[in-house]
């Protein structure tokens, strides 16, 4: 019989460097150039029409290979915030709090409430992703995981509750400040203004997801032995007891507060002082100490704890560094800013609709080579918006496919730190996660661009 699509996908840590390798053939082949930028609000944005051609910078083979270093020290802030949540996680597992209040829920709401609570979590991550951000959201995965596993399902179905639901509801967040904030800053619109067709978009795009995530569930329920999850260790994750017999501690109870208190204190420092992901790894941080405390763990017990922790959370840690090593070889050849030019030039020959689209491909393109909302946006939108204007199409419409074909494609984008740091955190390789989300990546992706198209005879403004 013929193998599926799918056998093929090389393994994960193979398919990065693989993608090193095209990204530095690619040196050699398409012409260095860049855009002329000026500092506007702190930040670097390109100026229109200022492409020009640089001297080549083909990458040497020691270029290569330096990329790799340089690719983990460019990413060190996701690098470490994945072992530190992986390390919290350890001592919440430790303490029993996490499996005890899953359990406690579980069993108040009834096993065969199970759809309900897929469709709850589902919209509740995606909620998350919408409000809190990306990497913001990474404690809150691997609950997702226990409580997938406490209603019959696997860590595949976590993925997709969790990780699946934060990158669709970030991703296509009416007001996400990295995307839509940069977009309209640049485009020059009223902050966050034309919400109501984002969060249409969003809103029906997380009922798919909750619809996908059903379907698989029903199919496991049907044949445990099509799981996509198969053979990964579920230690930590999988409940210890029946379910009668789970019910929430005092001691519990204070490591869920702490827990609460620390994911509110990042709330706070992220919509009032601007925090990011260095302050949100000091808050982790913080929470261990507090944790172990209260669970009267020893002195030796917090070391054993701790490097058991970064043995299980090192593979996605150095996955997140050598996913960065390709963005490092790209900007290393200058061809980044060649690419996004004649991507631009091309879309000028298409018809209005086509080139809307156009622009929704172009920016998932986009993304796989610079793998960050905002660095993207100041990158190519003020190339993009000139060119929507000569065509007819707003700069709201501009803004809005730029923002879908970021966001969607980082449901399937290897060199996003991001995604990998949470699939880490679930356990799940990339290429298993490619098998799982890839169709309905291309239903998003199908309903986005749609989305986009009717935006443009309605003439989608600022308001």
């Amino acid at each position: 019989m013929k193998n599926k699509w799918y056998y093929y996908i090389p393994h994960p840590v193979v398919m990065l460097f693989g993608m090193l390798m095209i990204a530095s053939i690619m040196s050699y082949i398409i012409p260095a150039g860049s855009f002329d930028r000026i500092l506007v609000d702190g930040r670097e944005r390109v100026v229109p029409d200022s492409y020009h051609l640089i001297q080549q910078h083909p990458l040497s083979l020691m270029d290569i290979f330096m990329c790799i270093p340089l690719g983990f020290k460019a990413a060190i802030e996701i690098v470490f915030i994945v072992i530190i949540s992986g390390i919290m996680f350890g001592f919440m597992e430790e303490s029993g709090a996490i499996e005890n209040a899953v359990g406690t829920l579980v069993r108040k709401m009834g096993v065969q409430r199970k759809y309900l609570i897929v469709i709850i979590m589902t919209f509740l991550f995606g909620g998350l992703g919408v409000f809190v951000g990306y990497e913001n959201n990474i404690a809150m995965i691997p609950i997702a995981c226990v409580l997938s596993l406490a209603i019959g399902g696997d860590l595949m179905l976590a993925a997709g509750i969790s990780v699946g639901a934060i990158t669709v509801g970030f991703g296509l967040s009416p007001f996400n400040p990295y995307t839509i904030g940069t977009g309209h800053k640049i485009a020059q619109l009223p902050l966050f203004s034309g919400a109501w067709l984002r969060s249409i978009l969003c809103i029906t795009s997380l009922g798919l997801l909750s619809w996908y995530n059903i379907r698989y569930f029903k199919k496991l329920t049907g044949d445990p032995f099509g799981s996509l999850s198969s053979g990964i260790d579920t230690h930590g994750f999988s409940l210890s007891k029946p379910l009668k017999e789970y019910y929430i501690s005092k001691k519990d109870f204070w490591i869920l507060i702490t827990f609460l208190g620390g994911i509110l204190l990042i709330l706070y420092g992220v919509f009032i002082h601007h925090w990011f992901i260095n302050q949100i790894s000091a808050v982790f941080c913080m929470l261990i100490i507090a944790i172990g405390l209260i669970n009267r763990n020893s002195a030796d017990d917090f070391g054993k704890i701790i490097l058991q922790s970064v043995s299980v959370i090192a593979p996605g840690a150095f996955m997140v560094g050598l996913a960065s090593s390709i963005r490092i070889s790209l900007e290393t050849g200058h061809i980044s800013d060649t690419i996004a030019y004649y991507i631009s030039q091309t879309l000028s020959h298409f018809p209005l609709a086509f080139s809307a689209a156009g622009m929704t491909l172009a920016q998932a393109i986009m993304n796989f080579i610079i793998p960050s909302g905002s660095g993207q946006a100041l990158a190519t939108l003020p190339v993009l918006i000139p060119v929507g204007e000569v065509l007819g199409i707003t700069r709201q419409t501009t803004v809005l496919a730029f923002q879908v074909g970021d966001g969607v494609s980082n449901l399937i984008n290897p060199s996003s730190g991001g995604i990998i740091a949470m699939l880490a955190l679930c356990r799940i390789p990339f290429d298993r996660w490619l098998r799982f989300i890839f169709p309905l990546f291309l239903g998003i992706l199908l309903l986005a661009i749609i989305f986009v198209i009717v935006s443009v005879p309605l003439n989608y403004g600022p308001f």
